[in-house]
């Protein structure tokens, strides 16, 4: 059962997005931009709905009191395609800092270049990252919220953290409150995973970090935050959703954490 269920998940979600982008496509790109935004947020809320209705998996979403008025910048954990668009029906006007050859894919790159987002050369130094930290500046001050998954790339749930310190060179430049976000989406669809699993979990939002640490601080107290209420909430999902298979990272970190001594 579990098997039909993803496929059919998984065969909705690419009939969804290409239908969605053939038809909606000439209103997308006559209406203005944050009017335009409607359309992906829409996509993003409907394949909630599909693993919700198909698979089973359902979250819900603590803390958004935590979320400031204005510019911010969004560090949540990263684990699955999943979280790249589940929360962007709850957010204002996000901007996402991207691989520039995201913006050479027919259609999907015209989607993303409306928006504004703001493409980079990963390799690239120097003078090409200056222009990135000031078109970020730009977006900041319209008062978008950036998404940066401080790791960089996905990881298991569980897996041991691998911070990458561009968020605390943009945290130094941008000035603007950071937000850290823990969810162990991961569980229920990992990377590279043709099996969704069902359940419910919780999706954390963390008080935000302000602005005017000093970057090295800023980057120590950023992943001690992280990890610590990635810990607490891997703990309260697997004991919620103990049906789920788990990753060996999972496993390992689970061991770990119980065997630590009680505060």
């Amino acid at each position: 059962m579990l098997l039909v269920r993803s496929v059919l998940f998984n065969t909705a979600f690419y009939v969804n997005i290409i239908v969605r982008m053939l038809v909606l496509s000439p209103v997308y790109f006559l209406l203005p931009r944050k009017a335009a935004y409607r359309i992906p947020k829409a996509w993003a809320a409907s394949n909630n709905w599909l693993m919700a209705k198909i698979v089973g998996a359902t979250f819900e979403i603590e803390g958004m009191e935590n979320i400031p008025e204005g510019g911010c910048i969004f560090a949540p954990k990263h684990q699955s395609a999943w979280d790249t668009f589940a929360l962007l029906p709850y957010q204002r006007d996000p901007v996402y800092i991207l691989k520039r050859e995201l913006m050479w894919i027919p259609l999907f790159g015209w989607y993303v270049a409306k928006q504004k987002m703001i493409p980079v050369n990963r390799g690239a130094r120097g003078k090409v990252m200056v222009e990135v930290m000031e078109r970020t500046k730009e977006e900041m001050a319209k008062g978008r919220q950036l998404i940066i998954y401080p790791e960089g790339t996905r990881r298991p749930p569980g897996a041991a953290p691998e911070y990458r310190y561009g968020i605390a060179r943009i945290y130094r430049d941008v000035q603007v409150p950071v937000v850290p976000i823990v969810a162990h989406w991961g569980l229920f669809w990992g990377r590279r995973k043709l099996i969704k699993h069902p359940g419910h979990f919780k999706v954390r939002v963390l008080p935000p970090i302000e602005p005017g640490l000093d970057p090295d601080a800023f980057y120590a107290r950023l992943q001690d935050v992280l990890e610590t209420a990635s810990d607490k909430l891997l703990l309260e999902t697997v004991a919620d959703n103990p049906h789920l298979p788990l990753p060996p990272e999972a496993t390992e970190r689970l061991s770990q954490i119980k065997a630590q001594p009680a505060a």
